[in-house]
């Protein structure tokens, strides 16, 4: 615990060092950078310590004037475990981040990007470790503040306001939700430190599914299920691509600690709650997928992958909670214990990959798809990291998107045979949307990858690409590394996950064993196979250079057929590629399209493209927040700038507050 907290304090003076010496660019970038990085290295050492131990490390209680508050901060397992992602990936964002921002344009901007980029990292070390729900909620309040500043780092832009604007209503309307929750958890357990909520039982209380409903909504909210979602989309394309890897690898996870935090205090769980969540994960999963296939913005397209990720988590815990519902242990430590890896693999591979798309919006200055092209033979390293990124998020063995898909998958298997109709029905919904998911997001990285890093390049800027520098090449290698490391790996996963599985579902050490004998096999063999194929690729390279090894190569044109060499022109475009896939879920997305025919024998010009908006941001949002807009507008008399007419509001507030009282 002393290493974390030196580690916070590392965090939060070196970022409040960046402002005092903001005048040198220079000085406030390595200052930041390296705070972060110090940082995040010695929190990186005490989680993996506490992970590995039979024990949580010391608590840390000091008191505090606030109300109910008090400075209560512990590291168990679950915490240590969502530390990993936290630290790992904030270390090698600020060290992409300093190469990232070395352009002359953000040297203004660099002691207050710094500066909010550590206070992020601290807040969301804080949201975890946090005992009491007053220091929680600050913790939550100045991660939401932080993000927002370094979401809005462009604020010259309308896109961007727009943007930071969104995200920070739709955080606020989930924090308002989380209040409530806090508030009646509070008022039951006659506390607010989090150790008191464990001695309730609101799953006998008529007011648990009300819990469950807020805990749902306010770290839904986060976490960005559907429909809670619209913040993410507009969000990570404004921010900078390092601050996007981080906001979409980690920030958004702080909302799934929440709710398994939330599932850990209200006890075991009925069926109904678990149907839930693989509903929202259904829904979240599917639509995401499909509206992350439509996008030509790479980023918003990654934007939307993190919806559709968050879909499979939220699967993987209606299975360990439909588990716990009908007594199941093996449904419990597949279920959670493939929701928990995922949140650890979506942190690795979604970082990646929003670290390829700034490495590409850096050599060619736009991440609209239609303009890049042709890439991978410019940018080798960052193309190689980015496909093993698309292997992983989609779920292909042996990375390790795979390996916690499987067990969700292997869990929803087990439910659906040893479980009732009724109780089977989210083991069923569960397999059906993880087939339908795996399926198009195959289609979409192939349609993402193939558009930017195949062909032939589409624009000028395309072809004079040049690979990044070193610095923001290693940390896209170290997490593809990582990638192919814990997939190779998957046999000793289970026995990673222990501690923590042992903490989430409550089950005796003495159970444990045995528990992970039915899928300890399989993922053997899937390593094994997978090896064999390695070694099996391997060895037909070798035997390929050897028998070209000393003939010369030479360019002759293609089959002409009407023409010598194929052009940009004559490529897929990203909507071409995502038409027929869209079509077919016309029931489920609005699809646009814009379609000029080329006229003539000789055709000189002729476009095609598709547009499909957010449905639930369209149609549900949009006139939501118009609608309060106008109400509010209502009310501007209230504003009359009088700071005398203010102090009579706060007076009559108060006042009636002590009548209400008394």
């Amino acid at each position: 615990m002393n290493i974390i907290l030196i580690a916070l304090i590392v965090m939060v003076i070196g970022g409040a060092g960046t402002l005092l010496v903001r005048s040198s660019p220079k000085t406030a970038a390595a200052l930041g950078q390296g705070s972060a990085v110090a940082g995040a290295g010695l929190g990186l050492f005490a989680a993996v310590s506490v992970l590995f131990s039979s024990h949580s490390a010391e608590a840390i209680r000091l008191s505090w004037s606030v109300p109910y508050g008090s400075f209560y901060i512990e590291v168990d397992a679950l915490s240590a475990f969502f530390l990993l992602p936290i630290f790992l990936l904030t270390g090698l964002a600020a060290v992409y981040g300093g190469r990232y921002l070395s352009d002359p344009k953000w040297d203004a901007r660099l002691g207050s990007h710094w500066a909010f980029f550590n206070l992020l990292a601290a807040s969301m070390v804080l949201v975890v470790v946090a005992r009491n729900a007053i220091l929680f909620l600050v913790a939550w309040e100045v991660m939401a503040l932080a993000s927002y500043f370094l979401v809005t780092m462009e604020n010259e832009r309308e896109s961007v306001q727009r943007a930071g604007w969104t995200y920070l209503v739709a955080t606020h309307l989930g924090t308002m939700a989380l209040f409530f929750f806090f508030i009646l958890m509070g008022s039951e357990a006659g506390s607010l430190d989090f150790d008191k909520f464990g001695n309730i039982s609101p799953h006998h209380h008529s007011s648990a599914s009300l819990f469950f409903v807020l805990a749902l909504i306010g770290f839904g909210t986060k976490a960005g299920i559907v429909p809670l979602h619209v913040w993410l989309p507009e969000a990570h394309p404004a921010a900078p691509s390092h601050v996007s890897a981080v906001m979409s690898g980690v920030m958004i996870k702080t909302g799934i600690y929440g709710l398994i935090r939330a599932l850990m205090w209200l006890g075991p769980p009925p069926v109904g709650w678990a149907l839930t969540l693989v509903i929202v994960g259904c829904v979240s999963g599917i639509l995401g997928v499909l509206l992350a296939l439509m996008q030509h913005d790479l980023k918003r397209l990654l934007a939307y992958h993190s919806v559709e990720n968050i879909g499979i988590i939220c699967l993987g815990l209606g299975i360990g909670a439909l588990g716990q519902a009908t007594e199941q242990p093996v449904l419990i430590v597949l279920g959670y214990g493939g929701a928990l890896l995922h949140t650890l693999n979506h942190a690795i591979f979604k970082g990646l990959l929003f670290l390829g798309a700034g490495s590409v919006q850096h050599a060619v200055h736009t991440l609209d798809m239609e303009h890049t092209g042709g890439l991978l033979r410019r940018m080798p390293w960052t193309g190689i990291t980015f496909l093993i990124g698309a292997v992983a998020i989609c779920g292909l063995p042996p990375l390790n998107g795979f390996i916690s898909e499987f067990m969700i998958y292997f869990g929803a298997f087990r439910g659906m045979q040893s479980l009732d109709s009724f109780g089977a029905a989210p083991a069923i919904i569960t397999i059906v949307a993880l087939a339908l998911i795996g399926g198009l997001a195959v289609a979409c990285f192939t349609k993402a990858f193939g558009i930017v890093f195949l062909g032939e390049p589409r624009s000028s800027q395309a072809a004079q690409a040049r690979e990044s520098k070193a610095a923001m090449c290693w940390p896209m290698v170290v997490l593809a590394l990582l990638r192919v490391f814990i997939g190779l790996s998957a046999p000793l996963i289970p026995a990673m996950l222990k501690p923590v599985l042992m903490q989430v579902s409550f089950i005796p050490d003495s159970e444990f064993p045995g528990l992970f004998d039915h899928i300890q096999a399989p993922l053997i063999l899937i390593v094994g196979i997978s090896l064999t194929f390695a070694a099996l690729a391997a060895v037909l390279a070798w035997l390929r250079c050897k028998r070209l090894a000393g003939r010369i190569a030479e360019d002759v044109v293609t089959w002409d057929c009407g023409y010598a060499s194929p052009s940009s022109r004559m490529q897929y475009t990203a909507s071409s590629f995502a038409q027929p896939f869209m079509r077919l879920a016309s029931g489920m997305v609005h699809l646009r399209e814009r379609l000029k025919k080329p006229e003539g024998f000789f055709p000189t010009t002729g476009s095609f493209s598709t547009e499909a908006p957010d449905v639930i941001e369209k149609g549900v949002w949009t006139p939501a927040f118009k609608g309060a807009e106008w109400l509010l507008l209502r009310f501007r008399w209230i504003q009359t700038g009088s700071i005398h007419l203010y102090i009579l509001y706060i007076a009559i507030t108060l006042i009636v507050l002590l009548i209400w009282k008394l």
